[in-house]
């Protein structure tokens, strides 16, 4: 990235969003891991697996352009309906999830999580139906999941025997996904989490300190010789739970595997075979389903830095998806606590996060309507995000240079719920009147103004949301049209009050021909002065009341 070439508040916005080296994995190393290609062969191209030669990348017009995406993390822990991690937190006799596993399901010894695969048949999934939802809320990209760290894969794996065509629904749920995606106009992405099952899985080979089944193995152990007569006959679990090697240090604390989340802190590292299996199933995935937008839920790339093995597929994925697009690069690419060499090669997420600036990167937040995984709990005490939470963060998002990622949890029969329902409804609502001022835009000189300006700090993968101040209808965000004579005022709220704007003072800001309403017909009564803009409020009510835009021409 050339600086000199920055304006000055996105020098100031660049300042302030570099995270410190400690919270990154510098780019510098050398991994021990060098994955095979003979078998998975790298498409040719432009990239080669070196974050210098990825750093040419540059972010696509259409993702610029698109600003809203929605993703159905779902899988087969989504099954209990018991929310996020379902997979390794079964395997603890004192938490929450492992007390339900064991009165619903049984001991972790006889029944564990590949036991919960085979419960799950997604009966009620309807892709297109879903689609032709999410398309109305406004969303232009969607992404799926997977696999996930509990390491099965949701398509027609080639390198992976647990997979959703042969185990659980018996269906290729990525294809049906991007089928649908397509066919409504979405494009299509897919998220990968399966690096960390290695350590993930660590807890399955323990077993409970206490009660009836005191040291009774956990079936993180089990092998294919353990199936005969079994409904599993025929697979390895070690497929599955990869836990063939002796766990890392406290395996059995649920939160170690935080503080070695970048392979450190004593974490058993990845071997070679280990490596390449990842490797060649994300390539399996990329070249079978093409997607345009892949998801890393990984500090910088997967597995780095023990192995190559991100690298490799970072470089296929630019490469097959310009190759696939007639030269043009369409891809886009995301990984979390990016340090800013690593940013120019790849996209950042923030998770459930928000920064306080605008960046001089296109970006993308990810979060979630309720849990990850789908948890039944948050439906019953109505604990959503709301549609006015949702189009208020998009619009802090999207007045940032930023693309908000919303999941909307996925039952395990592959429904969503009557409550989510009602929210993209809502969502929709809001859209079709106010969309222009998210879609196809561009941050202006400055994001906002009002209270909540300041945001909070952003932490480890983002994990600031909420901690800011609360919006009002005092809070406005600014967007502009990409040709540059037109300003989105987005209020977040309806204001009872004259609304005060100090950056269209015209003394510095810019002069205003016209203003009107999105989604009224009504005059707007204001003034522009030297110091200030100032609206009057509304003679009636708008259209919908979670966030008021005016359309200011200049």
């Amino acid at each position: 990235m050339n600086r000199s070439r920055l304006p000055p508040f996105l020098l100031v916005a660049l300042a302030a969003a570099t995270l410190s080296p400690a919270d990154s994995i510098p780019s510098h190393l050398t991994p021990a891991v060098i994955v095979d290609t003979q078998i998975e062969p790298m498409a040719p191209g432009r990239f080669a697996p070196t974050w210098a030669s990825l750093a040419h990348y540059r972010v696509p017009e259409w993702f610029r352009d698109a600003k809203f995406g929605i993703w159905a993390h779902w899988g087969p822990q989504c099954e209990p309906e018991q929310g996020d991690w379902y997979a390794r937190q079964l395997y603890a006799e004192d938490h929450k999830q492992g007390k339900w596993h064991r009165i619903h399901y049984g001991h972790p010894s006889q029944f564990g999580f590949k036991d919960v695969i085979h419960r799950w048949k997604a009966e009620n999934w309807n892709p297109d139906q879903l689609l032709a939802l999410y398309q109305r809320a406004g969303a232009k990209y969607f992404f799926a999941l997977a696999n996930h760290h509990d390491n099965f894969d949701l398509w027609d794996s080639r390198y992976q025997p647990w997979n959703a065509v042969r185990v659980g629904p018996h269906k290729d749920l990525i294809a049906g996904w991007a089928a649908a995606a397509r066919k409504h106009g979405l494009r299509f992405g897919v998220s990968v989490h399966a690096a960390h099952a290695w350590s993930w899985y660590e807890v399955a080979q323990g077993a409970d300190r206490g009660g009836p089944f005191a040291g009774a193995p956990y079936d993180g152990k089990l092998t294919a010789r353990d199936g005969k007569g079994q409904w599993w006959d025929g697979l390895d679990p070690q497929d599955l739970y990869e836990q063939r090697h002796a766990p890392s240090p406290d395996f059995d604390q649920l939160n170690s595997i935080h503080r070695r989340w970048n392979w450190d802190h004593g974490a058993t590292t990845p071997d070679q075979a280990y490596c390449e299996r990842f490797y060649r199933r994300t390539l399996d995935l990329i070249n079978r389903y093409q997607p345009d937008l892949l998801y890393f839920d990984d500090t910088a790339l997967p597995l780095w830095p023990v192995s190559d093995a991100g690298l490799k597929i970072a470089a296929h994925f630019y490469n097959s998806n310009q190759t696939r697009h007639d030269g043009r690069l369409e891809a886009v690419l995301f990984g979390k606590i990016l340090d800013e060499e690593q940013r120019r090669a790849i996209t950042w997420d923030i998770e459930r996060g928000v920064p306080a600036a605008i960046l001089p990167f296109p970006w993308q937040t990810d979060t979630c309507l309720g849990s990850w995984h789908y948890d039944r709990a948050i439906y019953d005490r109505n604990g959503y995000k709301s549609a006015r939470t949702v189009i208020h963060l998009l619009a802090d998002i999207v007045s940032k240079n930023g693309n908000l990622l919303l999941s909307v949890p996925v039952r395990g029969d592959g429904s969503i719920d009557d409550k989510e329902t009602a929210i993209l409804e809502d969502i929709a609502a809001w859209m079709a009147v106010n969309g222009e001022a998210i879609h196809a835009t561009r941050p202006w000189k400055i994001f906002g103004e009002g209270p909540a300006s300041e945001g909070a700090a952003l932490t480890a993968q983002g994990f600031n949301e909420g901690k800011g101040k609360p919006f009002t209808a005092a809070d406005v965000r600014y967007t502009m049209g990409k040709v540059g004579r037109t300003l989105y005022i987005i209020v977040l709220g309806v204001p009872t009050e004259p609304l005060r704007l100090a950056a269209f003072g015209s003394a510095g800001g810019p002069r205003i021909v016209r203003l009107t309403a999105l989604g009224s017909d009504a005059p707007v009564r204001w003034t522009q002065s030297a110091d200030q803009l100032v609206i009057q409020p509304l003679d009636a009510r708008p259209a919908h009341d979670a966030a008021l835009v005016f359309k200011a021409a200049l």
